[in-house]
């Protein structure tokens, strides 16, 4: 069984850009890369699960998403840092066009990517996790069965200040400021899980 960390993309994992699609525009979030770097050295597997709406609406194709992702992985590569595979969504129920206009489960909160990523890894569920910076993100993880960490990039740090505010029980089973964090966490609670068996 393998161990996988499930990531955003987008404000998780690099910054937030609109419709990100050219790799000149592609800058990783602070520490990101030694974050991953040190998931993997914890012996987890990494994996991208992304909603690409972008390519539902028509403003880049299947191709440029895999081109940046290529690019992606050999940036992170210099640190140590690969990502292990990468699935994404193309689909939109409503602003999607031709083929892509359509309601699917690969789609976040959906699970069709963990679904697929199943096809490639014999998932450990129980030692398994998803981290993104918005609520659709630690929604898809709790659907798939683990647990949701959420991110205070990007959109995360005002969903958890509203969440926080309304006095609402989140969600996520744990905020973290940064991917660093998130990563401290995972691999202070594994150290704990394993030392309790």
């Amino acid at each position: 069984m393998e161990k996988i960390v499930f990531l955003d993309r987008d404000g998780t994992i690099n910054e937030e850009v609109n419709y990100l699609h050219r790799t000149e525009d592609l800058k990783f979030l602070p520490g990101v890369p030694e974050a991953l770097r040190l998931l993997k050295e914890a012996g987890f597997k990494l994996v991208v699960v992304t909603n690409q709406a972008g390519v539902a609406r028509g403003y880049y194709t299947c191709v440029d998403v895999e081109h940046l992702h290529a690019y992606m992985n050999e940036e992170l590569k210099k640190y140590g840092a690969e990502i292990d595979a990468f699935y994404y969504c193309p689909h939109h129920p409503v602003h999607g066009i031709g083929i892509y206009k359509k309601v699917c489960q690969c789609r976040k909160p959906g699970t069709g990517m963990f679904l697929q990523a199943e096809e490639r890894f014999r998932i450990d569920k129980a030692h398994s996790y998803m981290i993104g910076d918005k609520l659709l993100d630690v929604e898809a993880g709790v659907n798939y069965g683990v647990p949701g960490i959420l991110v205070g990039t990007g959109y995360g740090a005002d969903i958890n200040r509203e969440i926080k505010e309304k006095g609402e029980k989140p969600l996520y089973d744990f905020y973290a400021e940064t991917l660093m964090d998130a990563a401290r966490y995972i691999r202070a609670r594994e150290g704990k899980t394993a030392s309790a068996v």
